[in-house]
């Protein structure tokens, strides 16, 4: 019911201003008529008009930009909600079974495993939104320090397949020869939450099976590429911009079944953007899968300059 509101708000606020412009094109229009052979009135009263035009015109935009980041702003909200009630919801039934029940040690076991898994899925959470807040501050200052993207990269692939139960075939990592530095300065945390994001978000929209391939490389000798493939859902041509923002999720049936709180994408973009990089991504189209990824400025090593020969008397 709040979505149907919202579309009628956006298109009562567009039909508003489609009048408006209409009505300040026609007093226009009657201001030339009548006042065609007076050289004053014209010079004032046409810009005048102008003005008022793109006012109008301006404040429709405003408007329809605010209506729909409300409601990006609502979903993240309920997306949030959810992801938190959810894993609560869930320890807290397995507690009552412990306190409520005389169960095996086997089950007592298998209980505690599920409950770390959701308090790690909650801590997670609130971990994204901390740092989507933490990001997005303009003044913020990066601690930058060399960090290996090779090393940060197998450590984050481990973990996800670890929590995720994953094997070798699930998940491929492709990297240059160890003796093809990959180093990049920044933040170690904020890198490490990139790669968690782009792993994370290829495991979630891909429900039919994981099957992902994880590509560390070097561009132009200048540049560390980072991408991750998979072969989910996919995402529409229209919406690979936009996938980037905050709060938004690609609205379509499949996503609306995927829970997540619209950051992760946000928080790469961000982050590689402080580091000197950016994030793209490609698909081709729903239900095809995607490509996401970012390139980092490299380290490059310092050669070391020959010493001038000393003459020998």
């Amino acid at each position: 019911m709040k979505i149907k509101g919202r579309r009628r708000n956006v298109v009562l606020f567009i039909a508003l201003g489609a009048c408006l412009v209409g009505v300040a094109v026609f007093l226009n229009v009657s201001w030339i008529i009548l006042n065609w052979r007076r050289l004053m009135p014209m010079l004032i009263g046409i810009p005048f008009f102008l003005l008022l035009i793109a006012g109008v015109v301006l404040n429709t935009i405003f408007l329809v930009r605010e209506v729909r980041r409300n409601e990006r702003h609502d979903s993240f909200i309920n997306a949030v909600t959810h992801e938190l009630k959810t894993p609560i919801t869930s320890i807290r039934l397995y507690l009552e079974t412990l306190v409520r029940r005389e169960l095996s040690e086997e089950k007592r076991r298998e209980f505690y495993g599920i409950m770390l898994e959701d308090s790690d899925r909650l801590l997670a959470t609130v971990e994204q939104v901390l740092k989507a807040g933490e990001v997005g501050q303009r003044a913020r200052k990066v601690e930058r320090a060399p960090v290996d993207m090779r090393q940060l990269v197998g450590e984050s692939i481990y973990r996800v397949k670890t929590l995720h139960h994953l094997s070798e075939e699930n998940l491929r990592f492709e990297q240059p020869p160890p003796e093809t530095p990959l180093i990049v300065r920044g933040d170690h945390e904020d890198l490490r939450a990139v790669v968690m994001n782009l792993l994370a978000n290829a495991v979630k929209y891909s429900p039919r099976g994981i099957n992902i391939q994880v590509r560390l490389a070097v561009e132009r000798e200048a540049w560390v590429l980072l991408s991750v493939s998979d072969r989910g859902i996919g995402i529409p041509p229209a919406h690979l911009k936009r996938i980037f923002n905050r709060f938004y999720r690609v609205p379509s049936r499949s996503v609306l079944r995927t829970k997540g709180t619209g950051l992760g994408l946000f928080l790469v973009r961000t982050i590689a953007r402080q580091h000197g990089g950016d994030a793209f991504a490609e698909s081709a189209g729903e239900g095809r899968g995607a490509t996401v990824g970012v390139q980092l400025p490299r380290v490059l090593e310092k050669k070391e300059e020959p010493q001038p020969m000393r003459e020998t008397l």
